[in-house]
């Protein structure tokens, strides 16, 4: 497969398009409504390329209340698939304010990092839980010995890579939590 680069015209075309993009999902954001669950994703400082918008997505699927930004710029919604406008979003400048909200409304704040306190398999997670998904390559913003409050825990992991993904790293935590809250819709099915 021949690769063709880009010219700096259609590279600026490409960014137009996705700030495009972002504005016209982020007013349509405001309508948007809680998910089935209550759980809070937090997204701190991640870098405002591809991850954003599948944290999103994924987000949308596990039916998520609501997605905190903390100091992330303009992204382009597009690998979300609609995803942005239907996940109420927050806008933080600073991690401290997220938090504060987030304790001022009853939520347990996990801080999800490689080698956390705990294994998140064995987690029990509160319906009131807020997870904190910091930078791919630098982590979380904030040292955490200043918010002792914030427990950590990390993803089993067996291979010798050293981290996953933050997308894949933030489905397999909505996943768990769904799977120990319930699926918050259908009945469960009774062995027929």
């Amino acid at each position: 497969m021949i690769r063709v680069r880009k010219t700096k015209q259609q590279r600026r075309a490409e960014r137009d398009q996705a700030m495009l993009r972002y504005t016209k999902q982020r007013q349509r954001n405001l309508l948007a409504k809680p998910g089935v669950h209550q759980f809070i994703l937090v997204l701190d400082h991640m870098k405002a390329g591809f991850n954003v918008a599948k944290i999103f997505r994924s987000a949308e699927v596990f039916g998520a209340h609501e997605i905190q930004l903390v100091n992330i710029g303009p992204f382009d919604p597009a690998p979300g698939k609609g995803a942005f406008k239907k996940v109420p979003a927050r806008f933080f400048d600073s991690f401290d304010q997220s938090y504060r909200d987030l304790s001022e409304r009853g939520y347990r704040i996990v801080r999800l990092e490689g080698g956390g306190k705990h294994l998140l398999t064995d987690f029990i997670m509160p319906k009131r839980t807020a997870f904190v998904l910091g930078h791919e390559e630098w982590g979380h913003s904030f040292d955490r010995n200043d918010y002792p409050a914030i427990t950590s825990v990390g993803i089993p992991q067996f291979g010798e890579v050293e981290s996953l993904n933050v997308s894949v790293a933030a489905s397999i935590v909505m996943y768990e939590y769904v799977r120990q809250q319930g699926s918050g819709g259908s009945d469960p099915i009774d062995g027929e």
